[in-house]
């Protein structure tokens, strides 16, 4: 049970929008304070079950998989995948963050050298002005490049290696709904709830 417990559940504020990320013992809690629904695709729509009535449907729609269900003296209750918060419905205020991924976004999988596009496997990032000369981590000085780009350039600024950006970098204006890293699993179990694309961990100077 301690395993299933610690199963990661969306959290959605009462405007449906994606606000966090719980751990299903979490996520339980506020089922049972009456603070939050479960939101479950049924029949081509989407429902919201207190948790009494999910433990009804749990009865009467047990899962494949032992690991979505968790076990009580009395029953077996299905692990929520998603939850509804009954009386939030604002957004959290988060700064973008500059990591890897998010570069990878606003430059859209793009070599700002050479402008072709690659797998993200096949990127690196670049400092416009190398660290070692005074350029720091900060979006106006990291840009997308590919592998064969980043290693000409070395350690020159650009006009020194004959290379051109095909734009300038700037900080998106563009937020998260949250930040976090997701596998393949959960972005597909979330999908009609995430408008962006996971985030991996900030960059450093």
């Amino acid at each position: 049970m301690e395993d299933v417990l610690e199963q990661p559940v969306l959290v959605l504020n009462r405007l449906w929008q994606a606000v966090n990320v719980v751990g299903a013992r979490r996520a339980f809690a506020l089922l049972a304070r009456g603070h939050a629904g479960v939101v479950h695709h049924h029949e081509d729509d989407f429902r919201v079950f207190s948790l009494l009535d999910w433990m009804d449907f749990s009865r009467d729609n047990p899962p494949v998989e032992q690991w979505e269900v968790v076990h009580t003296p009395r029953t077996a209750i299905r692990l929520p995948r998603v939850i509804l918060l009954t009386w939030f419905d604002r957004l959290p205020c988060k700064e973008l963050k500059l990591t890897r991924n998010n570069v990878f976004e606003r430059d859209k999988d793009t070599c700002q050298y050479c402008g072709n596009v690659f797998d993200r496997e096949d990127l690196n990032l670049d400092h416009v002005i190398p660290r070692d000369r005074g350029g720091r981590t900060t979006w106006e000085n990291i840009v997308c490049s590919c592998i064969r780009c980043n290693s000409h350039k070395a350690n020159r600024l650009p006009h020194e290696a004959r290379m051109r950006l095909i734009r300038k970098p700037v900080k998106p204006k563009w937020r998260p709904v949250i930040s976090l890293v997701l596998n393949n699993q959960q972005r597909e179990r979330w999908k009609d709830f995430l408008d962006l694309a996971y985030w991996n961990v900030e960059l450093e100077e």
